[in-house]
């Protein structure tokens, strides 16, 4: 029960085989209650509710200040503070730079790094008042490596925007006693990859994979757990791999 008593708010958490999804469960099997964000209102609240009693669905959209503002003061109404925010949500497009629209650079960027500012803006403010909480930023290997298997250059920006934007929040936000943590995972086999990957193509990627096999979104959603918990409450400003090796570095 790493997370008894603790509030945790994830975005991007409504997709049944999402890391989100994964999350929230693990999260409330630890004893949390969670706030499940997500743009679709139904799904975030159906999966709440496959949670148990306690936890809450709201719709949000991570690109809209006012929606971030709005969902947090609907969280903290409710479950009385936030003691963890789990930046969770992502898109991605496999496109080539040259093929890169001004329409598909502000989508991109607009939900994986705009959406983290704009998620950490409104529920900051909250931790402070409560002396303190841990917030954990998904990037990507591809923002590490310099692209992915299914993400373009633009995804790869978001994401390396994403690692500079988390460390300058964990140097600000330190005195405050609030934690800002990465997790950089590889090909995580989730709605989003399933489908695109052919067997050929899984069998290349795993070839580059120290522990032969592709990732699943529990073990994306254990480190969540350990950075989220008061296992890691001397970790700021970290990245955690979680790749099975694919990128191992000095």
């Amino acid at each position: 029960m790493l997370l008894k008593g603790k509030a945790v708010v994830i975005s991007g958490a409504a997709s049944p085989r999402g890391i989100g999804r994964s999350t929230a469960t693990l999260m409330a099997e630890h004893g949390a209650r969670v706030a499940i964000l997500d743009l679709d209102e139904e799904q975030a609240r159906e999966a709440a509710a496959s949670l148990g009693p306690g936890h809450i669905g709201l719709a949000c959209d991570v690109a809209n200040l006012g929606a971030c503002r709005r969902a947090a003061a609907q969280v903290t109404e409710i479950m009385g503070g936030v003691d963890v925010l789990c930046n969770n949500a992502g898109i991605t497009q496999p496109v080539k730079t040259l093929e890169i629209s001004p329409a598909d650079w502000d989508r991109i960027l607009d939900v994986n790094l705009r959406g983290v500012l704009y998620l950490s803006q409104a529920f900051i403010p909250h931790m402070r008042e409560n002396g303190g909480g841990s917030i954990i930023c998904m990037s990507s290997v591809s923002a590490q490596r310099g692209g992915g298997i299914f993400g373009g250059p633009h995804y790869s920006a978001a994401k390396a925007g994403v690692l500079g934007l988390a460390k300058a929040m964990a140097r600000e936000f330190g005195p405050d006693r609030i934690r800002v943590n990465c997790v950089t995972p590889g090909l995580i086999q989730t709605d989003i990859t399933g489908g695109k990957l052919t067997d050929a193509m899984r069998a290349d990627i795993i070839k580059g994979i120290p522990l032969s096999r592709l990732g699943e979104a529990s073990d994306v959603a254990g480190a969540y757990l350990f950075l989220a918990s008061d296992l890691a409450s001397y970790i700021t400003g970290a990245v955690i791999d979680v790749n099975g090796g694919m990128l191992i570095h000095g």
